[in-house]
């Protein structure tokens, strides 16, 4: 059972006075780093001053107007000083969201069976609007019940401590619950059919699988999409997401997981690649109402 502070609240979720949940860790520091980009070019300072003024070098800016890591307030300070940003109201409203930015999201409980490239996307799924997956495998861990889960973690991780497995079960769930926020993400998923036969778990694994996405796509802002057989998986290679946000200095993000780490996408003309691949399977695909059907015919045959 997961933790709740005195006002019944799980620690680690950040809301505001209103109730709402806010941005987390990793949004976070991906907006304070656009900023400190801007600012940097608005003085026409180069990256590699920027790094020598604050004994570090060009990579490290990068890294962190990328949000990649975070950030020292001696640094920051010496940065906003460098760029004119010497009122102090300004700069302490930046440090105010720096100290934000730098505490730990509610994942970090599991820290030690997150790699870092799976620590960002857990961060960036907590602030995107619309998320969109395509899945010619498994279904997506973001809608895995848990037995489906746990064989794809011990199956796919032999010999890794029971305890673990639950843990990685339970980290998956977890994220799950981004999806019943009164500030829910729209998830948008194209599942290849072949999903809906392949036995993760064994049958009964799969039959609750498939009934909870009848019952998941009950909710508004969930939305499966089945791809037939017949045109199966010609617009994408492998699996991939899409993560889109609402605050303008959040770029989309393209996801794309392998065997030993993940890639990050940004770029605009890479970004388009993926996008133009999400709309030819969403037009290849059964629509989510015939989708249900699908997977209503296929559970009546389990």
């Amino acid at each position: 059972m997961n933790a709740v502070n005195a006002s019944g609240e799980e620690p680690g979720v950040e809301r505001s006075p209103s109730g709402e949940q806010n941005l987390g860790p990793t949004a976070r520091r991906m907006i304070l780093g656009s900023q400190l980009r801007k600012m940097r070019e608005d003085a026409g300072i180069t990256r590699s001053e920027a790094g020598y003024s604050i004994r570090g070098s060009e990579s490290k800016i990068s890294r962190l107007e990328l949000g990649r890591v975070g950030f020292k307030e001696r640094d920051v300070t010496d940065l906003l000083t460098m760029y004119g940003i010497t009122e102090p109201v300004r700069q302490q409203n930046f440090l105010d969201n720096l100290k934000a930015s730098n505490e730990p999201g509610w994942w970090r409980r599991y820290g030690d069976l997150m790699p870092n490239w799976l620590n960002d996307l857990v961060g960036l799924e907590e602030a995107a609007a619309r998320i969109q997956v395509w899945e010619p495998m498994f279904v997506s861990g973001l809608v895995q019940t848990e037995e489906y889960a746990r064989a794809i973690v011990s199956h796919g991780q032999p010999g890794i401590p029971d305890d673990d497995v639950e843990r990685r079960v339970a980290l998956r769930k977890r994220r799950q619950k981004m999806l019943s926020r009164p500030d829910a993400p729209r998830l948008w998923m194209v599942l290849d059919e072949s999903v809906l036969y392949r036995p993760i778990g064994g049958t009964r694994a799969l039959k609750d699988q498939i009934e909870y996405l009848l019952d998941i796509t009950s909710q508004p802002n969930v939305s499966v999409q089945i791809l037939p057989y017949a045109r199966s998986g010609y617009p994408a290679e492998g699996a991939f997401s899409l993560l889109r946000f609402s605050e303008p200095e959040l770029p989309n993000i393209a996801y794309v997981e392998y065997q030993t780490g993940a890639m990050y996408i940004e770029k605009r003309e890479e970004l388009e690649v993926y996008s133009r691949s999400l709309d030819r399977l969403a037009v290849d695909a059964e629509t989510p109402e015939r989708s249900r059907q699908t997977m209503s015919k296929r559970l009546s045959e389990i």
